[in-house]
């Protein structure tokens, strides 16, 4: 089992940003009032955002690291760590991880990569990182993820309600002698196809069937290059898996449920995320929701419902917190961690902090001869 321990790390602050552009599922008229009301109720998921045609997710996670980064007061050149993470990358080729280096002025000497993950990409993430920081060497570093949801289509009932846009920061420091963070990292590959998007890799490249509509199912129309949710499969997988990683991860610890003041849960959706809770045998209280003003923001749910739900009390208190994702993959974790009076902005809006960006300095074009 992948349980192990991370030391002499905290967590500095925590951002998140969103953009303004706002889509109801009161509004989706693909499917009628009674299967809205009944998707709303069972999901969660009221409202969620959604970017425009020119919007990445990095775009969004820049927003947010450099607001983090302003509140910290930190010095750009002392930031020598930087992850990017997130299933919605602006090109195969190159990794954003180097393009948001370049964007924020951060120094040459920075170590910069992506990770391709999903639904548990905070609590892995924070395992990547934490190892890296905890010797000492790299003093402080940015965790960036987030994902857009343009890959789903419109007229597809079982994934298009689900997703919402977001891009979160997280800024870790070296804390020497900060309580430790202990993880318990999971994964099933033989579940790959209940989430995926079939064509567009090197598996299956895209050709020009990839972009035909198909009738899968009644109300649900998609093409090869489009997300297929296999939704059944992941709900059982969840309630199977999830429990007992983290009842797995308290006796490791040696601590109950009772000595956390909050389960913060990928934001899967809400009738999952309530089952989950009942197997813990714990109060709704301690399991903040963020999904039904978001939706599903995949890679970045755990940072969007920290700061959306908990944004005054972490920044001025002491918490105690399990944070457990899980989904593409198949793929699952939690991690147990404390945090101390840590900087965490009110959620951004993206279009009210871009004011000064260049859109075509990241966009590439072919260059005629």
């Amino acid at each position: 089992m992948a349980v192990f321990t991370t030391r002499n790390t905290r967590i500095a602050g925590i951002s998140a940003c969103v953009p303004k552009k706002i889509i109801s599922n009161w509004d989706y008229t693909w499917i009628g009032m009674k299967e809205r009301q009944q998707l709303v109720n069972t999901i969660g998921v009221e409202t969620k955002r959604a970017v425009d045609k020119y919007t990445s997710a990095s775009d969004l996670c820049y927003v947010a690291a450099e607001k983090l980064v302003e509140d910290l007061g930190w010095i750009k050149e002392e930031i020598e760590l930087l992850i990017f993470i997130s299933q919605s990358k602006d090109y195969t080729i190159p990794h954003n991880a180097a393009i948001i280096q370049d964007r924020m002025g951060l120094p040459r000497t920075c170590v910069a990569f992506d990770i391709g993950l999903g639904c548990s990409a905070y609590v892995y993430g924070l395992s990547v990182m934490n190892n890296m920081m905890s010797s000492g060497h790299i003093k402080k570093g940015l965790l960036l993820m987030g994902d857009i949801s343009s890959t789903g289509s419109r007229r597809d009932k079982s994934a298009y309600p689900l997703f919402g846009d977001a891009g979160t920061a997280t800024a870790i420091e070296y804390a020497d002698g900060f309580e430790e963070m202990t993880f318990n990292l999971q994964t099933d590959g033989a579940g790959y196809d209940a989430i995926i998007i079939p064509d567009g890799g090197m598996r299956n490249p895209t050709t020009k069937s990839s972009l035909e509509f198909k009738q899968i199912d009644k109300g649900i129309i998609r093409n090869n290059i489009q997300i297929v949710l296999n939704g059944i499969d992941v709900f059982n997988f969840s309630l199977r898996e999830v429990a007992p990683n983290i009842l797995s991860l308290l006796e490791r610890i040696n601590k109950t449920t009772e000595d956390f003041d909050y389960f913060v849960l990928h934001q899967a959706n809400k009738l999952m995320n309530n089952a989950i809770r009942m197997k813990l045998k714990s109060p709704k209280a301690k399991f903040p929701l963020s999904i039904s003003k978001y939706g599903n923001t995949s890679s970045a749910s755990i940072p969007v419902t920290i700061v959306s739900e908990l944004q005054k009390e972490i920044s001025v208190n002491e918490l105690n917190l399990i944070l457990s994702g899980f989904g593409v993959g198949l793929s699952w974790g939690s991690v147990s961690l404390k945090t101390d009076r840590i900087k965490c902005p009110e959620v951004l809006i993206y279009e009210d902090h871009i004011k000064n960006y260049n859109p075509n300095r990241y966009h590439y074009k072919v260059k005629s001869k």
